[in-house]
């Protein structure tokens, strides 16, 4: 099987049969991340042990690599430190933008590096880091959290 092949199923097993889709009970942080030019609209929840993400959910709609890739960081991100999931979140940016494309760098994404290819496709990009860019505005802003409705 070719590596491209192989990436779009394990993008496209996140998006039809994601592990982290939901509704959380008492999430810590919640927090909303829409794309207008999509129409990708997820609610990130995040609860935390001190510093360490305990999990790690989220619900919404939208194309198939957002919900793929908010669903892979969820998975990547929790039993991490804050700082560690911010760290991977500016690994995962990088790669998407093309500026990292070493693989010993891009191993701490697991599963989200199949979305590399995403960086030669730019109206897609937004929706790749849409989960990763709310994640990294709620860690770096908690006062940002809102309520769960």
């Amino acid at each position: 099987m070719e590596i491209k092949q192989f990436y779009r199923e394990i993008v496209n097993e996140h998006n039809l049969h994601p592990m982290h889709k939901g509704r959380m009970e008492g999430p810590d942080l919640v927090l909303r991340g829409v794309n207008p030019s999509c129409g990708d609209d997820i609610i990130l929840q995040l609860k935390l042990n001190g510093e360490i993400i305990e999990d790690a959910m989220f619900i919404g709609t939208g194309c198939a690599i957002s919900q793929a890739s908010v669903d892979m960081m969820a998975d990547q991100i929790i039993g991490k430190t804050k700082e560690k999931a911010l760290e991977m979140a500016q690994v995962f940016m990088g790669m998407i933008k093309g500026n990292i494309t070493d693989e010993a760098e891009l191993e701490v994404l697991d599963e989200a590096a199949a979305l590399q290819d995403v960086s030669h496709m730019p109206a897609r990009v937004k929706c790749a880091v849409l989960g990763w860019h709310t994640m990294q505005e709620i860690l770096n802003n908690p006062e940002k959290s809102e309520k769960l409705s």
